[in-house]
């Protein structure tokens, strides 16, 4: 039987997010936009969903007069991110 797969994790641009937080931690909005090629507005209400699940904390700040959005993956994040590949590597073992 095959694990299930997270369905807020299954989406592309989710997934494209938590991959590239899982590596760096934290990151702004510009750097997320520039990685997954993601309109700000599609990019905007994905981080929604993941910081509603408590997957990652988002932190609006101002560098200058600039507004600045970082995103951060916390450890519930990084354990859902864990276990959906464990799911995901269940799909590719012979049964």
């Amino acid at each position: 039987m095959f694990k299930p797969l997270d369905p807020l994790l299954h989406s592309e641009l989710r997934l494209a997010i938590m991959s590239l937080l899982i590596g760096l931690q934290e990151a702004d909005f510009g750097y997320l936009k520039d990685k997954t090629k993601a309109t700000s507005g599609n990019l905007s209400v994905q981080i929604d969903k993941l910081r509603e699940a408590s997957y990652i904390e988002v932190n609006k700040s101002f560098k200058g007069k600039m507004p600045c959005t970082t995103c951060k993956i916390t450890p519930q994040g990084i354990a859902a991110f864990q276990t959906y590949i464990d799911a995901l590597q269940s799909y590719l073992e012979p049964k």
